[in-house]
C-alpha cells in the first residue's frame, strides 16, 4: 500500500506580536521543516531568511493584511519576530528545559531547571503605527549631523544582508546595527538646506566613521523609543554555592536550533 500521509492535528499556539500589535496562529514543526532548518544556523547570512520563511510557512491563521510572503516581511518587524519564534519554539518543543549557568558573583557553575512560558515577559509598543514611526536625534560628537532612527522590519533586513553582504566593510554586525538608521542628514554652517544620506551604502559607510559615543547615542535612542517594546525571557535563580540572585536571559535563536538538534 502507498503512503499518503496521516491525518496529523498539529498543536497551535496564538500570539500578539509587540510593536505591530497583529494576531498570528502558529502551528508546530513537522520532521521535515526541523530538517530543512537545521543547516541555516550555520550559515549567518542566511539564518534570517530561513527563520523568516519557516514561521510563514506554520502559520495557520494571520491578519488579512497580510497576504502573502512580502507583505508578511514588510509588515512584521524584527522584534515582533522574537515573539513568534517564541511561540514557535513554545509549540514545537518541551516548556521545560535544563541549562548550565555561571555565577558572576562566585563564578561556579551549576544546572539549572527553567520552565520556558514563566520567562516570558511582554512589553507593547505604545503607539499607534511603529511602522511609520521615526526619531531625530542630532548626534553628540558629530556636530550638525542628525539621525533619524526607525524599527526595521524583516524586510529592511533581508534587502541590507542582500546588498551589503558582499562588500568588504560590510561586517554583519555592522549591517545589522545600521538597520535602525533611516538616514544621517548634515547641515553644514554655510549651507541652507540639509543634505540627506538615505542609500544603505551611505549610511554603513557613515555609521563607521562615528565616534564611540555618536553610536551609543544612536542606540540609546533606538532603545527608548523602539527597542524596549517586544519579548524578554528572564529568570531569577539563586546560586546553589554562594547564594547569590542572579538573572539568567534566554538567548532564544541559540536555544530554539539546540532544542532542534536535540533528541530528547
Amino acid at each position: 500500500m502507498t503512503f499518503r500521509g496521516f491525518n496529523v492535528k498539529y498543536p497551535e499556539y496564538e500570539i500578539i506580536t509587540p510593536q505591530t500589535k497583529l494576531s498570528f496562529t502558529l502551528r508546530s514543526l513537522n520532521v521535515q521543516e526541523e530538517e530543512n532548518l537545521k543547516g541555516s544556523y550555520l550559515t549567518s547570512t542566511k539564518m534570517s531568511e530561513h527563520l523568516n520563511k519557516c514561521i510563514y510557512d506554520v502559520l495557520v491563521k494571520k491578519p488579512d493584511s497580510i497576504k502573502d510572503y512580502d507583505s508578511f516581511l514588510r509588515n512584521v518587524t524584527i522584534k515582533d519576530r522574537e515573539a513568534l519564534l517564541y511561540g514557535l519554539f513554545h509549540i514545537t518543543y518541551e516548556d521545560v528545559r535544563n541549562y548550565e549557568v555561571n555565577c558572576p558573583s562566585c563564578d561556579r557553575e551549576f544546572p539549572i531547571t527553567v520552565k520556558m512560558s514563566e520567562t516570558f515577559n511582554f512589553t507593547e509598543y505604545p503607539g499607534n503605527d511603529v511602522l511609520t514611526a521615526r526619531k531625530s536625534v542630532e548626534l553628540p560628537k558629530t556636530k550638525g549631523v542628525f539621525v533619524t532612527i526607525k524599527q526595521p522590519t524583516l524586510f529592511d533586513e533581508i534587502t541590507a544582508m542582500k546588498q551589503l553582504s558582499s562588500r568588504p566593510s560590510s561586517t554583519l554586525d555592522a549591517i545589522s546595527e545600521t538597520l535602525i538608521i533611516d538616514k544621517f542628514e548634515q547641515t553644514p554652517e554655510e549651507s541652507i538646506s540639509p543634505t540627506e544620506f538615505t542609500d544603505k551604502e551611505d549610511i554603513i559607510d557613515a555609521y563607521l566613521m562615528l565616534p564611540a559615543k555618536d553610536k551609543r547615542t544612536i542606540f540609546n535612542t533606538y532603545m527608548d523609543n523602539f527597542g524596549k517594546y517586544g519579548i524578554e525571557l528572564k529568570m531569577k535563580y539563586d546560586c546553589a554555592s554562594c547564594g547569590a540572585t542572579n538573572v539568567y536571559n534566554i538567548e532564544l535563536v541559540g536555544n530554539f536550533f539546540r532544542a532542534m538538534h536535540s533528541l530528547r
